[in-house]
């Protein structure tokens, strides 16, 4: 079942276009992700899906309902994290949660949610002195705090610390097997391999891609990087000849090869017939980086 349909989206500030043609649908239950650099039109994208902007041109149905028509109903269905949300530094957290669920008519147990989301011991602690990782935490509570079907989460663990931002992802997870279906903005590529179903990079308000994140990467004709640190000296010219192989350089002790999708056999029976032992060797795949790069690259030239 789609919960969440664009179609065509298009909205304008003045005159600057944010979000020129978009389109995509989420499925019950997945975790789609929304890419794209700064001022692509992610933020925008997912306003016109909470209600919060009514867009231009094109149409925005959650749940089958247009959120700018049937505000009401959609809200309630809705838990939304945005990008600049923030609270009162003096308002304690126990005293958020239970404003929040004043909101709804049948809400959450605020004091269960804490303890799930690891915030229980926490109630009486005002937001200006959570840390960064406790307000990322209290954010998804005050989205879940209203038992919605559709989450959307926007660029939920910035500013966080490389821990921080891993305990996110996990909550994330467990908040998709609550029964929650995700729209998640994030400019992070290992965030979006982690957790997303599927993602659509945007770029300059339009989608370029739209797929699973090991889809987008398969497109991608990347070939393979291999390093190394050869077992005895090694001659660059004759292992940049082979075929298939498009570069070779050295990075101190190590050898960095880029070739085609048979660079590892290539090189590795090259080695073999030099009697040269391959110590530390690593084969670096194409990656969604790699992929998001090459697709934002070719949409700017």
């Amino acid at each position: 079942m789609t919960v969440v349909e664009v179609a065509r989206l298009h909205k304008v500030y003045g005159e600057r276009v944010a979000v020129r043609d978009i389109s995509f649908s989420v499925a019950e239950g997945e975790i789609f992700g929304l890419l794209g650099p700064n001022a692509a039109g992610k933020t925008t994208t997912v306003e016109c899906v909470a209600g919060l902007r009514r867009p231009d041109g094109g149409a925005v149905r959650v749940l089958g309902r247009d959120p700018a028509l049937h505000r009401g109903a959609v809200t309630a269905s809705l838990g939304v994290q945005l990008q600049d949300s923030d609270l009162q530094p003096n308002l304690r957290v126990r005293e958020a949660i239970d404003l929040f669920a004043s909101f709804y008519p049948h809400p959450a147990d605020p004091g269960e949610l804490l303890d799930v989301l690891g915030l229980g011991r926490h109630g009486g602690v005002r937001f200006g002195k959570l840390s960064g990782g406790q307000r990322q935490r209290l954010s998804i509570a005050l989205a879940l705090v209203g038992r919605p079907k559709v989450a959307i989460l926007d660029e939920l663990t910035t500013g966080l610390d490389p821990a921080a931002r891993r305990d996110t992802w996990e909550l994330i997870s467990s908040v998709r097997e609550r029964g929650v279906t995700i729209l998640l903005v994030t400019h992070f590529m290992a965030e979006a391999e982690r957790l997303c179903d599927r993602v659509a990079v945007i770029d300059a308000g339009r989608v370029l891609a739209c797929d699973s994140p090991s889809a987008l990467t398969t497109r991608l004709d990347a070939g393979q990087r291999l390093r190394f640190v050869p077992s005895a000296p090694l001659d660059d010219t004759r292992l940049a000849a082979l075929a298939g192989i498009e570069s070779v350089s050295r990075h101190g002790d190590e050898v960095l090869v880029v070739g085609d999708a048979d660079a590892l056999s290539t090189v590795t029976a090259h080695l073999a017939r030099a009697g040269v032992l391959a110590h530390r060797l690593r084969v670096e795949q194409p990656s969604l980086d790699d992929a998001y790069l090459a697709l934002t690259s070719s949409a700017a030239s």
